[in-house]
C-alpha cells in the first residue's frame, strides 16, 4: 500500500517536472519570438554578421523589441555598457513598459473617506506582458549564437566590467554547460601589492583569465530574499558599476526567464593602490535563482570555491536550507552565512566559519566588514580556482569538448607541443627563421641599394646577389616543422575547424610568451618612468644615456619576447617570397607554398587583419601582399574599397577605436600594440550598400608614432616613413591625438602634416579627420571652440615648417589639404570611466565613437573609393618611393602612369580619326581644283566638312572623360587633352589650306601651259585626224604606222612650242661650290672636302676634336686626378682659382654628370654633344626653310642655297661666340656641304615637278603615245566615236590610278594604325617596338643611329615596318585594298556614264553637254579634263557610252592588278602618313643618358618628360675623366644613390643625384625615379656589342667602366621580354 502511494506521489512529480519544462520551453519560445530571433536558435549569430557597417545604432530614441537584439549587439561592439539598459517602446496593448495608475470614480466631499485609503485594492491584469527583462535579452542571444560570435560577446562584456555567464543552463534539455571557450581571448591585467622589508612592492600580472589562478568567492541564496545578492555583490567590488545585474537597474522586472540557474562570473583585478579593494585578482561567481532549486550548480561553486557567502532570510532549525548549511559547515572550506533578518554584526562561529547580520544595517558597513573577512580568510592558506579546470568537472558539457572544438584544439596542439620548454627567442631562430635575421638584412640591403657609392651598377649587382643569396637560405630555412605542421591544417581543415585551430593557435602561442611579457613590460615601464623624470628635469648627463641604453636593451627583449599568430602569417609570407622571387618549383615533401596567397586570402575575405608593413623590420613585403590581394580579387573580384587609415601616437587608443567602431579584432591590449600595419576588410551590408560607391572599407591600422620600441635616432625617419605610407594609402586618414600635451601633439602633428604635404605635391589627395581623445572636459562648448582654434594654429604652424623643409609653399594647412575645423575636429572623452582595471568603458566614449563612425561614412558616401587592384599598386609605389628616402622626387603612381597611358591611346586614336578625314577631304578638293572646278579654299569651309567628324570625336571625348571608371584622375588631363586636340584639329585644318593653296597656285602658274594644253591636244589629235586619212589605205602594219607617225611628230612639237621657252634642266653641285666660294672660302678647301666626304657623315661623327682650333695659351691638356667628393674639390679649385689656364681647363675640361669626362686628345664630352646639337639643329632648320620654297611651283633658284648658306654660317659665327674655342673653316664648309647634300634630292625633286608641270615640250613628250594611239585608231578606220572613247578611258585610267593609290596610301596607314602592334597604341609603345625591332636584327648602326639620332631611327622603322607590312606581310590584304577602291571608282563611273548618257538622250543633247554632264559626276574622286572639238560630229552618246565600258572594264581589270611598288609615285604616302601621325610627339632626351621622353603629347607640360628605358650613359660615349673608361652606370641607379653632379661641365657647383631637379634648367623638366626593374635590354646591348662600342668610341669597358659579370647571363630573349615588363610597368 506504501509503496503504491510513493509510486503515485513520483508520478505526480514526474509528470509535473514535464509540465513544468514544457512551460518553460513555451515561455523560451515566446521570448525568442519576441526578440525576434525564432529561428536563430538553429542558425546562429556568427562574427560576420556584425564585422560589416550597417545602419547608425540607434542611441536616443526608444526601440521596438524588434530591434531590440540588434541594438543591444551593436552597442556592446562600441563598447557601450548601457547597451544592457536599452528603453524599449511600447510595441502592442499585451506590452506594457510601466503599468498606468488606476483611477476610482468616487464622489468628492469634503471629508476624507480613509476607508477608501485602506481598504480600496487594485486588481493588476496579469495578463498584460511587461518588456524584456535585459538579461533575458543577453542570455538569448547568447543561445542564439555561434561559438565564435560567443567569444566576441562575452569579451566585449568583461570589457564593459559585466559580470559574464559561468554555468549556464541550456533551455531545452537544462543540461549545465560551461562555455569555457568564450573566455579564452579574455586577458586581465593587475597589479599585487605585496610588503616586502617594510615596503610596498607592486609586481604587475597580465595574463589571459582562463590560465589565471585566483581565489573564487561564490555567492548563494538559499531562499527566498528581499535584499540583492548581486547588488552586495557589487559594492564589494565596484561600488560605482553594476557588474553583476541586479533588481535596482534599470529595466528590471520580475519576469526574468533565462538567467535563472545561470552563475555568473567576475574578477576584481587591483590597481596597485592604497584604496585597492583587495590586494590581488579575485574571482566572485555569483548564483543566480534558489540554490535550494539549482542543486548542481551550487554543488560546483561550492567545490571550486575559496570561500562561500551564503545568503538566508534566516537561520532556524527545520528551516529547508538547514541541510545545506549543515554540509558547507562541516567542509573545511571557508563560509561566511549572511542572514536577512539578523542584525548582529560579523562573529566567527569557528575557525573559517562566519556569521553576519543583514538587518537594518548600513550597506557600506556591511560590504566593509564582508570585505574585510574575505581579505582575511584569503590572507591565509586556501585553494585558487582556474577556469580551465571547469573542464574537469562531472556532469557538466563543456564546450571545448565538442568534437570541432577538440579537433581544432588537437591541431594547435602539436604546433605548441613542438614548442614546450623554450624561450620565445629561441622557438622564432629555430622555427621563424625566415622573418628573423635574414629578412632584416635582406630589408638592410634592399635599402642600402639606394644609398650607392664608387661603382654604383658593380656594387648593385653585388647587392642584388646578396638578396638572392638571402632568399636561397630562406629557402633552405623554410622547412621547419612548424610551418609544415601550420600550413598543412589551414589548407586540410574545412572552415570552421579552421578557424577553432586560428584561435587556439593564438591563445596558446599568446599564453607561451604571457609570463616573460609582463615582467619584461613592468622592467620597460619602471625604466621609462626613470629616463621621463630625467628628461623632465633636462638633464643631460651620462646617467641619461645610460637609462636610455638601459631602455633600448628591455626594448629589445620586449620584442623578442612577442609571439603569436601574426609572426606564423608573417613567416608564410617570407617563405612565399623567397621562394616567389627566385621562381622555385614546390618540392614535393614540401606544403605548396605558392597555395599561401590563396590560403591568406580566404581569412582576410573572413575578417582576420593581414600585415602590410612588418613592423620589426619597418618593411612592406611587397611580393606577398600583392599576391595576396590578388587572390582576394580572384575570389571577390575586383571591388572597390574605401581605405580608412589611421595614425597617432602610440597606445592611444587607435586599436580599440577600429575594433568598437567596426567590430574588427586588432590586438590592444597593453604591450602588445599593433606593430607596424595591418589592414582588415569591413563589408557594406546590404541594407546601406545604395548609398555607397563601394562594397568595402579596408581599414589600416598602424603602430603608434613615436613608438618606444624604436626610441632613438631612427624614430623620425621611421614615423615619417610610416605617416606618408598610410596617409598615401587611404582616401581618409584618421589621425588620433591622446590627452592635451602640447609636446606630444606637436610631434604628431608635424609628422602627420608632411604626410599630408607629400600627397599633395605628387598629386594624391586624401581627406582627413583628428579625433582628441582623453579630453578632460568635452562638453564645455567654449572649451572645445578654444582647443580647435589653438589645433588650427598648430597644424598651421606645422605647414610652415613641414613647407620648408618639403621646399613647398605653403601659409597654412587648408594649402596642404581640404580641412574645415568646425567639421573635421572630433573630441572623445577618456576611455574609462573611472580608474582602470575595474573602470567600464565611458559612455560618452561609444557616443563619440558612433559620432566618429557616422562622420567617416557621411565623408565615404561622397568617395567612389578605389579598386583592389588600384590599392595594391598603391602599396607598391608608395613603398617603392618610400625606399628611395626621396618621395616626392621619386613617387611613381602606376594607376595614375596607367591611366594616363590609355589616355595616350585614345589620343591618338582621335588625333588619327582628324588626320584621316582631313586626308579624305584634301583628296576630294584637290581633285576639284586639278578639275578647275575650285580656284579658293576657306577655313570655313573645311571646318564645316570636317564639323561632322570633329563633332563625333568631341563627343567620344566628352564620354571617356565623363564615363571612364578612372575619371577622377582623368580629370587632371581633361583640359590640356581637349585643348589639344583642338589645336591639332586646327593645325591639320590649316596644313590642308596651306597645301591646297599651294596646289592652287600651281594650278594659276601654269594656266597659260593648261591652256595651250587644250590647243595642243585639238591640233594633234587633228593632225593624227589628217594624216590617219592621208595614209588610210598606204601603211597597214604597226611598224610603219609608228615611222610615219615619229617622222612628223617632232616637226609638230616644233610647230606648237615654237614661241615656248624651254626650262633647263640645274647644276646644284655648281651653285653650292660658288655659294660657298662666295661666302669666302678658298677653292682648294672646297674641293679638299668635296674629295674627303667627311661632310656625309658628319652628323654621325664620333669625335669633333679635328674641327676645334684654340686661341693663344689654349690647350686640351688633362692633368688634373679624379675628384671622389665635394671636400676634394673644394680644396683643389681654391687652390687654383684665378690661374687663366686652370679656368680654361675648368671650361673645357667637362665635370659633368656622373663625372664622366673626355680622355687625352679628345673633346670634351660636353663639347662633342653641343657640337652634335648644332649639327642637328642647323640641319632641322635649313630643311625647314628650304621646304617652305615655292620650287614645285615658280622653279629652283640659287638665291635659295645662298639663303641657307648665309644662315648656316650666321649659326656657327654665334656657337663659337659662346665658347672658349674656335670652329675651323673646314667645319663650317663640312656642315654647308652636308646641308646642301641632304637639300638636293628634295630640290631636285620639286623642279622635277615644276619642268613637268610647266615645260610644255615635256608636257607634249609625255602624251607622245597617247596621241600615237589615237593616230592607229584613225587608220585603222575606227570611228570618231571609237577613237574618243580610247582618249576617255585613257585619260580615266591614269586618273583612276592616281585617285586609288592615293585612297590605298590612306586605308593602308589607317588599318596599320588601328591594327598594326607597333603603331596602335601611345608614343611609349612605338619605342618598344622600336628597340624590339634593333635587337631582333642585332644591328649596331641602327642602334648607333637610334642613340644619336632617335627620331631618325624611328622613322626608318615605320618605313621599314609599312614596307614589310604592305609587299611582304599583307601583300594579299593590300592588293585587296586597291581593288576595294579600284571597285569604287568603277561603280562611280558606271553611274556617271548612265546618268550622263540619260540626260543627253533625254535633253538631244550634243557631246560637249555629254562631256560636260560625265564630269561634273566624277570631278570629286578623280581628275579629269578632255578635248571634244574633234569629235563633234558625234551623235549617238549610247554607243559612246558602250565604247567606253567596253574599254573600262580591260582598265579596272589592269588597275586592280596594279603593283603595289606604283603607290610610291603618287602624292599619299602611306609611310609618311603614319610618320605625321606617330612621330608629332615629345623628342627632349635625358640630360644623363639621352634617352629620348615616350610622351605622346609634343608639349605635355607640366607634367615633366619621363622614359621607362633608360640606358648607361657610356653607350654614347660618356667616359671617365683622365682615362678611356667608359662609363656603365644607369641614370635609374644614380637618383638613388649618394653620388653628386655638375649640372654643366664648367659649372663649380654640384647637386646630389637624389635631388637632380633641384639643378634647375633641363634637369628640372625630367622625372627619373630609381628603377627596381632589371633593365635587361641594356646589360644585354652593353655585352653583345661591346666590342663594337670600344671600336667605335676608340674607348674602353674597364676600371670604373668595367661590365659586371651579371650582366653577360642575360640572353637576347630576356632582353626583348623585359621590354614587355618595363612597358607593363609604366
Amino acid at each position: 500500500m506504501d509503496m503504491s502511494g510513493n509510486k503515485d506521489k513520483q508520478s505526480v512529480r514526474t509528470s509535473e517536472e514535464i509540465n513544468r519544462m514544457k512551460q518553460y520551453q513555451r515561455e523560451t519560445e515566446t521570448l525568442l519570438d519576441r526578440l525576434h530571433l525564432q529561428g536563430k536558435h538553429q542558425q546562429k549569430f556568427t562574427p560576420a554578421d556584425f564585422i560589416k557597417i550597417g545602419p547608425p545604432v540607434k542611441q536616443d530614441q526608444d526601440i521596438c523589441e524588434k530591434d531590440l537584439v540588434h541594438t543591444f549587439l551593436q552597442r556592446l561592439m562600441m563598447l557601450d555598457y548601457r547597451a544592457r539598459y536599452i528603453p524599449v517602446r511600447q510595441d502592442s496593448p499585451e506590452v506594457s513598459h510601466l503599468n498606468p495608475v488606476p483611477v476610482f470614480d468616487t464622489v468628492e466631499t469634503d471629508d476624507i473617506d480613509l476607508d477608501e485609503l485602506f481598504y480600496t485594492s487594485v486588481n493588476s491584469d496579469q495578463s498584460k506582458q511587461t518588456h524584456v527583462h535585459p538579461m533575458d535579452v543577453q542570455m538569448a542571444v547568447f543561445h542564439c549564437s555561434d561559438s565564435f560570435f560567443k567569444q566576441k560577446m562575452i569579451t566585449k562584456l568583461s570589457q564593459c566590467q559585466y559580470a559574464l555567464p559561468l554555468l549556464v543552463p541550456d533551455p531545452v534539455t537544462k543540461d549545465i554547460n560551461c562555455p569555457l571557450w568564450t573566455f579564452r581571448q579574455i586577458i586581465k591585467t593587475w597589479k599585487i601589492t605585496q610588503i616586502k622589508d617594510k615596503s610596498n612592492t607592486v609586481t604587475m600580472k597580465s595574463m589571459p583569465i582562463c590560465k589565471a589562478e585566483t581565489p573564487m568567492v561564490s555567492f548563494l541564496r538559499l531562499g527566498s530574499l528581499s535584499l540583492s545578492k548581486s547588488h552586495l555583490m557589487n559594492s564589494l567590488i565596484n561600488d560605482r558599476h553594476s557588474t553583476f545585474f541586479h533588481r535596482n537597474c534599470p529595466g528590471s522586472t520580475k519576469s526574468r526567464h533565462l538567467m535563472d540557474g545561470v552563475a555568473e562570473i567576475a574578477w576584481y583585478c587591483p590597481a596597485g593602490k592604497p584604496n585597492d579593494a583587495f590586494t590581488d585578482c579575485i574571482a566572485f561567481c555569483n548564483l543566480r535563482a534558489d540554490a535550494l532549486l539549482t542543486e548542481r550548480q551550487r554543488d560546483i561553486l561550492t567545490e571550486k570555491s575559496s570561500v562561500s557567502v551564503v545568503l538566508v532570510p534566516t537561520l532556524e532549525r527545520g528551516d529547508r536550507s538547514t541541510t545545506v548549511i549543515s554540509a558547507l559547515l562541516k567542509s573545511p572550506k571557508p563560509l561566511i552565512i549572511l542572514i536577512a533578518d539578523n542584525d548582529c554584526g560579523a562573529v566567527q562561529v569557528k575557525n573559517g566559519k562566519y556569521k553576519m547580520g543583514l538587518k537594518d544595517r548600513n550597506q557600506f558597513d556591511v560590504s566593509e566588514e564582508l570585505r574585510g573577512i574575505i581579505r582575511n580568510i584569503l590572507s591565509g592558506p586556501h585553494i585558487s580556482f582556474q577556469l580551465e579546470t571547469m573542464s574537469e568537472v562531472s556532469g557538466i558539457r563543456v564546450d571545448e569538448d565538442d568534437t570541432i572544438c577538440q579537433k581544432g584544439k588537437s591541431a594547435a596542439m602539436r604546433i605548441v607541443n613542438l614548442l614546450q620548454g623554450m624561450d620565445v627567442s629561441q622557438i622564432k631562430d629555430k622555427f621563424l627563421s625566415c622573418q628573423g635575421q635574414l629578412w632584416h638584412e635582406w630589408c638592410r640591403i634592399k635599402k642600402e641599394l639606394y644609398h650607392l657609392k664608387g661603382h654604383i651598377e658593380k656594387e648593385k649587382c653585388q647587392k642584388e646577389q646578396k638578396l638572392k643569396q638571402i632568399r636561397q637560405d630562406q629557402c633552405t630555412a623554410s622547412r621547419s616543422e612548424l610551418m609544415k605542421l601550420f600550413t598543412e591544417s589551414l589548407s586540410s581543415l574545412p572552415s570552421t575547424d579552421r578557424e577553432y585551430f586560428l584561435k587556439w593557435t593564438q591563445i596558446l602561442t599568446d599564453a607561451l610568451s604571457t609570463d616573460d611579457f609582463s615582467s619584461i613590460l613592468q622592467s620597460y615601464d619602471e625604466k621609462w618612468s626613470e629616463v621621463l623624470a630625467l628628461k623632465k628635469k633636462h638633464d643631460k648627463s651620462d646617467q641619461l644615456k645610460k637609462k636610455q641604453t638601459e631602455l633600448d636593451q628591455i626594448s629589445a627583449k620586449l620584442q623578442s619576447a612577442t609571439f603569436g599568430l601574426e609572426h606564423i602569417f608573417r613567416e608564410m609570407g617570407q617563405i612565399y617570397e623567397a621562394h616567389a622571387s627566385l621562381e622555385k618549383q614546390p618540392k614535393r615533401e614540401q606544403t605548396d607554398w605558392s597555395k599561401y596567397p590563396e590560403l591568406a586570402a580566404e581569412l582576410m575575405i573572413s575578417g582576420h587583419p593581414m600585415e602590410l608593413m612588418d613592423g620589426d623590420a619597418g618593411h612592406v613585403p611587397l611580393i606577398w601582399v600583392s599576391s595576396l590581394l590578388d587572390e582576394v580579387i580572384k575570389k571577390l573580384g575586383n571591388k572597390r574599397v574605401f581605405v580608412l587609415s589611421v595614425l597617432g601616437v602610440q597606445s592611444s587608443g587607435k586599436s580599440t577605436i577600429l575594433n568598437a567602431m567596426f567590430g574588427l579584432q586588432f590586438a590592444v591590449s597593453a604591450g602588445r600594440c599593433t606593430k607596424g600595419a595591418f589592414m582588415q576588410l569591413v563589408k557594406v551590408s546590404e541594407e546601406i550598400k545604395k548609398d555607397f560607391q563601394f562594397d568595402y572599407v579596408l581599414v589600416v591600422d598602424t603602430e603608434g608614432l613615436r613608438a618606444l620600441e624604436l626610441a632613438g635616432n631612427t624614430t623620425l625617419h621611421h614615423d615619417n616613413e610610416l605617416a606618408t605610407f598610410v596617409v598615401g594609402l587611404g582616401n581618409m586618414t584618421l589621425i588620433n591625438i591622446f590627452g592635451e600635451n602640447p609636446a606630444d601633439m606637436q610631434d604628431v602633428l608635424q609628422i602627420v602634416v608632411q604626410a599630408f604635404m607629400r600627397m599633395k605635391k605628387v598629386k594624391l589627395s586624401p581627406s582627413c579627420v583628428f579625433v582628441h581623445q582623453n579630453v578632460t572636459d568635452i562638453a564645455a562648448a567654449e572649451k572645445n571652440m578654444d582647443g580647435k582654434r589653438r589645433l588650427q594654429e598648430k597644424l598651421d604652424q606645422m605647414a610652415q615648417l613641414a613647407a620648408k623643409e618639403e621646399d613647398f609653399d605653403a601659409e597654412c594647412f587648408n594649402d596642404v589639404i581640404a580641412f574645415d575645423v568646425q567639421k573635421d575636429v572630433k573630441y572623445f572623452a577618456q576611455l574609462w570611466d573611472g580608474n582602470p582595471p575595474m573602470a567600464p568603458p565611458n559612455p560618452g566614449y561609444s557616443e563619440s565613437i558612433q559620432e566618429l563612425k557616422n562622420f567617416i561614412l557621411s565623408k565615404a558616401s561622397q568617395s567612389a573609393g578605389i579598386t583592389l587592384s588600384e590599392f595594391k599598386g598603391k602599396i607598391q609605389d608608395l613603398w617603392n618611393a618610400l625606399l628611395t628616402e626621396q618621395f616626392v622626387f621619386n613617387f611613381k603612381n602606376t594607376l595614375e602612369i596607367a591611366v594616363y597611358r590609355k589616355l595616350e591611346a585614345e589620343y591618338g586614336n582621335w588625333t588619327w580619326a582628324v588626320r584621316s578625314n582631313m586626308l579624305t577631304i584634301e583628296n576630294e578638293l584637290y581633285t576639284k581644283i586639278e578639275n578647275g572646278k575650285l580656284d579658293k579654299v576657306e577655313l570655313s569651309y573645311l571646318h564645316k566638312e570636317m564639323s561632322k567628324t570633329y563633332g563625333k570625336i568631341k563627343k567620344d571625348m566628352t564620354n571617356y572623360f565623363d564615363d571612364n571608371a578612372d575619371k577622377e584622375m582623368l580629370a587632371q588631363w581633361r583640359g590640356r587633352f581637349e585643348r589639344k586636340i583642338n589645336e591639332f584639329h586646327d593645325e591639320q585644318v590649316r596644313g590642308v589650306k596651306r597645301k591646297l593653296d599651294e596646289v592652287i597656285q600651281q594650278k594659276n602658274a601654269r594656266k597659260k601651259l593648261d591652256e595651250k594644253k587644250t590647243e595642243f591636244e585639238n591640233k594633234l589629235l587633228q593632225k593624227s585626224k589628217e594624216l590617219a586619212h592621208q595614209l588610210q589605205d598606204k601603211a597597214k602594219g604597226e611598224d610603219e604606222l609608228k615611222k610615219q607617225f615619229n617622222s612628223v611628230w617632232r616637226s609638230w612639237v616644233s610647230e606648237l612650242t615654237a614661241d615656248t621657252k624651254p626650262i633647263e634642266d640645274i647644276n646644284l653641285k655648281e651653285d653650292q661650290s660658288a655659294i660657298l666660294h662666295g661666302l669666302g672660302f678658298e677653292w682648294s678647301l672646297i674641293d679638299k672636302s668635296k674629295r674627303r666626304g667627311k661632310y656625309i657623315k658628319i652628323s654621325e661623327a664620333r669625335d669633333y676634336f679635328d674641327y676645334v682650333t684654340l686661341t693663344k695659351h689654349h690647350q686640351l691638356c688633362d692633368t688634373s686626378q679624379i675628384l671622389q667628393d665635394d671636400e676634394k674639390k673644394s680644396k683643389t679649385t681654391k687652390g687654383q682659382r684665378g690661374n687663366p689656364l686652370w679656368e680654361l681647363r675648368k671650361k673645357i675640361e667637362p665635370t659633368p654628370q656622373n663625372e664622366k669626362h673626355t680622355s687625352r686628345s679628345s673633346l670634351p664630352y660636353e663639347e662633342q654633344r653641343l657640337i652634335r646639337s648644332l649639327i642637328g639643329n642647323v640641319e632641322q632648320q635649313t630643311m625647314d626653310i628650304i621646304k617652305n620654297k615655292p620650287v614645285a611651283t615658280r622653279g629652283y633658284s640659287s638665291a635659295y642655297l645662298q639663303e641657307v648658306a648665309k644662315y648656316v654660317k650666321d649659326k656657327v659665327t654665334e656657337f663659337k661666340s659662346k665658347r672658349n674655342y674656335g670652329l675651323k673653316k673646314k667645319f663650317t664648309v663640312d656642315l654647308l656641304l652636308y646641308v646642301f647634300d641632304r637639300a638636293e634630292s628634295w630640290l631636285s625633286e620639286s623642279h622635277k615637278k615644276f619642268k613637268m608641270n610647266n615645260d610644255a615640250l615635256s608636257y607634249l613628250e609625255s602624251k607622245k603615245m597617247q596621241y600615237y594611239n589615237s593616230f592607229r585608231s584613225f587608220c585603222t578606220g575606227s570611228s570618231s566615236v571609237v577613237v574618243f572613247g580610247e582618249l576617255i578611258c585613257e585619260k580615266l585610267k591614269s586618273s583612276t590610278v592616281e585617285a586609288v593609290c592615293n585612297q590605298t596610301a590612306i586605308d593602308l596607314a589607317g588599318e596599320m594604325k588601328c591594327s598594326f602592334p607597333a603603331f596602335s597604341g601611345n608614343r611609349l609603345n612605338l619605342e618598344k617596338h622600336v628597340l624590339k625591332s634593333l635587337a631582333e636584327k642585332e644591328d649596331f648602326d641602327g642602334f648607333i643611329t637610334y642613340i644619336r639620332h632617335p627620331r631618325k631611327q624611328v622613322e626608318t622603322f615605320i618605313k621599314e615596318e609599312v614596307q614589310k607590312y604592305i609587299f611582304t606581310e599583307n601583300k594579299d590584304r593590300a592588293q585587296n585594298i586597291v581593288k576595294k577602291n579600284v571597285e569604287d571608282i568603277k561603280q562611280l563611273v558606271s553611274r556617271a556614264l548612265f546618268t550622263a548618257t540619260e540626260k543627253v538622250k533625254a535633253q538631244r543633247g550634243n557631246t560637249e553637254m555629254w562631256v560636260k554632264e560625265f564630269s561634273s559626276l566624277i570631278r570629286d574622286k578623280l581628275t579629269f579634263t578632255v578635248s571634244y572639238q574633234n569629235f563633234s560630229d558625234i551623235n549617238n552618246s549610247d554607243f559612246l557610252k558602250e565604247e567606253i565600258e567596253k574599254g573600262l572594264e580591260s582598265i579596272m581589270k589592269e588597275v586592280s592588278s596594279l603593283s603595289l611598288e606604283k603607290l610610291k609615285e603618287f602624292r599619299n604616302q602611306p609611310d609618311q602618313i603614319l610618320i605625321n601621325q606617330l612621330c608629332n610627339c615629345c623628342w627632349v632626351t635625358c640630360p644623363f643618358c639621352a634617352a629620348v621622353c615616350t610622351n605622346t603629347l609634343k608639349d605635355h607640360s607640366p607634367d615633366k618628360h619621363s622614359v621607362p628605358f633608360h640606358r648607361p650613359s657610356g653607350i654614347e660615349g660618356w667616359h671617365t675623366r683622365n682615362t678611356v673608361e667608359l662609363v656603365i652606370d644607369f641614370c635609374t641607379s644614380l637618383v638613388a644613390s649618394d653620388r653628386c653632379f655638375h649640372p654643366h661641365h664648367d659649372s663649380g657647383e654640384t647637386f646630389p643625384y637624389k635631388e637632380f631637379q633641384k639643378a634647375g634648367g633641363k634637369y628640372a623638366t625630367w622625372n627619373i625615379t630609381p628603377d627596381e626593374s632589371k633593365l635587361t635590354y641594356w646589360k644585354w646591348f652593353v655585352c653583345r656589342f661591346q666590342a663594337q662600342l670600344e671600336y667605335h668610341y676608340k674607348l674602353k669597358f674597364k676600371g670604373r667602366g668595367e661590365i659586371p659579370s651579371e650582366w653577360r647571363q642575360h640572353s637576347k630573349q630576356e632582353a626583348i621580354k623585359s621590354l614587355d615588363e618595363m612597358y607593363n610597368l609604366h
